[in-house]
């Protein structure tokens, strides 16, 4: 990384437990958000709990602040994650390569492995879930709902580990070919494997049951790793990050 690149991301305000976990030298950056962190400030209140703690542009989708006795610094988000959701999100520091990445996204270039902590047990360790999905987007707010609407979610789920106690959890790798919004959380639910902590999908008797013993307060959804190609500046690029699993999933499965 050369003195410029550095002064950049010296410079970036990462908000409150986000970690910068990859980069390369076209300027992409991957980030391992903490649960409870907003993918980005929906008003100017909510600047100190985001991703990165300074004001955003929602139509440009960019962060912009000042370093002191600098000049204006710009990052671009590429990918959004609910703030209830920990693991990995991306940015750029040109727009134009923000747009060729978001591109990768729509059209399912982009191989990603997320890890939940569930209520129950799978009835295979392996399973292709398929699904009509309807996205209700209103006032700030998303409901998704299986079994209705006209859009297609695809997963993949893979049992990791499955504990018995007072409680049978499982630990789950789940690998979405789509991206549609709360796609895993309903998903999920849907096959009697709410995600613990889910407050709007998952079991509320389970979760309050589960707070009772001595469980942890988040939803235990975690985006694990992400990679893909994508062309800028005349060559095809490779990309990829992981963030690790926090412990208390591995501590309670």
């Amino acid at each position: 990384m050369n003195p410029l690149e550095e002064a950049f991301w010296a410079s970036v305000p990462f908000g409150t437990g986000v970690r910068q976990v990859a980069e390369d030298k076209n300027g992409l950056v991957a980030m391992d958000k903490p649960e409870g962190v907003l993918s980005h400030p929906n008003t100017p209140k909510d600047e100190a709990r985001s991703l990165i703690r300074a004001p955003y542009d929602k139509e440009s989708e960019c962060f912009e602040w000042t370093p002191p006795g600098g000049a204006v610094q710009r990052l671009w988000l590429i990918n959004r994650l609910d703030s209830a959701t920990s693991g990995l999100i991306l940015a750029a520091t040109d727009g134009g390569l923000a747009r060729e990445v978001r591109t990768q996204f729509q059209r399912r270039q982009i191989r990603k492995t997320y890890q939940a902590l569930v209520f129950g047990a799978p009835r295979k360790p392996t399973e292709e879930w398929r699904d009509i999905l309807s996205v209700d987007k209103r006032g700030g707010r998303i409901r998704t709902a299986a079994g209705a609407g006209n859009l297609p979610a695809e997963s993949r789920m893979t049992l990791v580990a499955s504990a018995t106690g007072s409680m049978r959890l499982s630990l789950i790798k789940l690998e979405p070919r789509t991206g549609r919004s709360h796609q895993l959380r309903v998903q999920c639910a849907k096959r009697g494997l709410p995600i613990v902590g889910d407050r709007t999908y998952g079991d509320f008797r389970a979760n309050r049951e589960y707070a009772r013993a001595g469980g942890p307060k988040r939803m235990f959804l975690h985006s694990l790793s992400i990679s893909f190609d994508y062309e800028w500046g005349g060559r095809l690029n490779g990309f990829s990050a992981e963030a690790p699993l926090p412990p208390e999933f591995e501590q309670r499965a």
